[in-house]
C-alpha cells in the first residue's frame, strides 16, 4: 500500500464500523477473543464492531466486553437463528432484542440452502436444514412471528445463508410489513444474488452487505464487487469483513485492505465513508 493510500485508509478507519466479525469464545477456531478484537479496533480509532456467532447470542458478550475492555470503540451483539438457539425461534429473538441485540440473522450454517453445499469448516453435528418456506410455498408461521417481534423492537433482520429465493421472498415480506431488512453477503458462493435483484431490493429499502471475505476467498472478483456497489448505490450498502478465522489477517487489517482495494478500483473516499460510517449507524440506530 502506498503512503497516500495508507493515509486515506487510516483516516477512513477512524470512526468506522465492521458489522460482521467472528471471535472467541466460539465452537469454531477463531483468531482473537472479544477483548482482543475490540482493543485492536480501538487502536485504529474505529467506532464499533458487531460480534457474530453462528451458535450463540452475543449481546451479553458485547456488554461484558464494553464494560471491561477500557475502550472508546464499542462492541454490539447479534443472534443467528441456527439449531442451538432453537432455529426459527421467535422467543429467542424477543429475548435477544430485549437485551440489546442489534442484528437478527436468519439461519446461517444450519440453513437448508447452506447445507446443500455441505458442511462448512468446523461443523460438528449432523442436522436437518432449516427452511423458512412451508410445503405450500409460503413463509412459515414462525417466520411471520419473528417478523412481528423484530418490528415491535424496531430491530433489523438479515437473511443469513438463506437461498436467493428465500432471501428475496423474506425481504419482500419484510418490506411489506415495515420491518428493516439486510441482504447478507450476496456475493458469497452459497448466497449469490445478481446485481439487478440487489438493486430492486435496495430501492425498496433493504440494506445490502458487502463482505471482504468474498473477495479474499476468491468467491467474487473485485471488479464484480465494485460494479455491484455502483449498481446498488453506496448509500444502500455497508462494508464488513466477515473475518476472525484462524490463519487469516486480523479483522481491522482486513477492513483496511477492503477500503484500499475499493479505492484503487475507482470508488471514492465518500463512497467508503458512507459504507463504513453512515450506513452502519443507520443499522445500529446511532444518531450521531
Amino acid at each position: 500500500m502506498e503512503d497516500t493510500e495508507m493515509l486515506q485508509v487510516e483516516n477512513l478507519l477512524k470512526g468506522a464500523y465492521d458489522l460482521h466479525i467472528h471471535a472467541s469464545p466460539s465452537p469454531f477456531n477463531r483468531l482473537l477473543d472479544d477483548f482482543q478484537l475490540l482493543r485492536e479496533a480501538d487502536s485504529a480509532k474505529m467506532a464499533g464492531i458487531l460480534l457474530k456467532s453462528h451458535y450463540e447470542p452475543t449481546a451479553a458478550r458485547a456488554f461484558i466486553t464494553n464494560t471491561y475492555a477500557g475502550t472508546t470503540a464499542k462492541a454490539y451483539g447479534a443472534i443467528a437463528l441456527n439449531w442451538p438457539v432453537g432455529g426459527l425461534n421467535p422467543y429467542a429473538v424477543n429475548n435477544a432484542l430485549k437485551r440489546g441485540t442489534k442484528i437478527i440473522f436468519m439461519p446461517t450454517r444450519d440453513s437448508a440452502n447452506s447445507l446443500l453445499s455441505g458442511d462448512m469448516p468446523g461443523d460438528f453435528f449432523s442436522r436437518p436444514g432449516i427452511s423458512i418456506i412451508d410445503d405450500n410455498g409460503k413463509l412459515k408461521k414462525e417466520v411471520l412471528a419473528i417478523l412481528d417481534v423484530v418490528k415491535e423492537y424496531n430491530g433489523i433482520l438479515a437473511t443469513g445463508h438463506l437461498s436467493p429465493k428465500e432471501s428475496y421472498f423474506l425481504c419482500k415480506e419484510g418490506i411489506k410489513q415495515g420491518v428493516r431488512m439486510i441482504l447478507t453477503h450476496p456475493e458469497f458462493s452459497r448466497t449469490k444474488i445478481n446485481s439487478s435483484i440487489q438493486k430492486e431490493l435496495a430501492d425498496q429499502g433493504v440494506i445490502i452487505e458487502k463482505c471482504w471475505y468474498n473477495i479474499a476467498e476468491n468467491e467474487c472478483a473485485i471488479q464484480e464487487m465494485v460494479s455491484n456497489i455502483r449498481t446498488v448505490g453506496a448509500e444502500h450498502c455497508y462494508l464488513s469483513t466477515d473475518r476472525g478465522q484462524t490463519h487469516r489477517e486480523h479483522p481491522v487489517e482486513a477492513l483496511g485492505r477492503f477500503m484500499a482495494i475499493l479505492l484503487k478500483n475507482g470508488l471514492t473516499e465518500k463512497d467508503i465513508y458512507v459504507m463504513t460510517h453512515t450506513v452502519p449507524r443507520i443499522v445500529l440506530q446511532i444518531n450521531s
